[in-house]
């Protein structure tokens, strides 16, 4: 298997809702038979019915929105990009989880969940590199 990632896909309680939480944001999507599909840097991200995805993944579904273990990562350049999303991402309907502060490893980073409880983490990290195409590049 080679080592990368092709497309994220959100489990959501409506697409429609959370294809306008996210366009609300600047992203763009295509619907393609009730599944949207928005390009993000080198993959893709993309909005299916919460119960359509645990069917086709066979899996457990138990219900309800919550921590599951994972979050999202969006870096960003500088300390005022992370306030500004973190503000845009407020006013379309995100529940800010933790405002932008100073982190452990001397960036700048908030927190906040979509309509459906996906955490996403916007980060400002000076030992990131980030590509002008916005792709990220590791120091190790």
């Amino acid at each position: 298997m080679e080592q990368r990632v092709s497309l994220i896909t959100l489990g959501v309680a409506d697409v429609a809702a959370a294809r306008a939480f996210y366009e609300k944001l600047g992203w763009q999507g295509n619907e393609v038979e009730e599944t949207v599909f928005f390009q993000a840097g080198g993959l893709g991200v993309v909005l299916w019915g919460r119960e359509k995805l645990a069917a086709d993944g066979n899996v457990e579904d138990p219900g309800g929105d919550g921590f599951g273990g994972v979050a999202l990562a969006h870096n960003v350049r500088s300390r005022e990009q992370v306030d500004e999303i973190v503000a845009v991402a407020e006013a379309a309907g995100a529940t800010i989880t933790k405002r932008p502060a100073e982190t452990f490893y001397g960036g700048y980073a908030g927190y906040f969940t979509d309509l459906d409880g996906h955490v996403w983490e916007v980060a400002h990290n000076p030992g990131f590199t980030l590509a002008e195409d916005g792709s990220l590049q590791l120091p190790f």
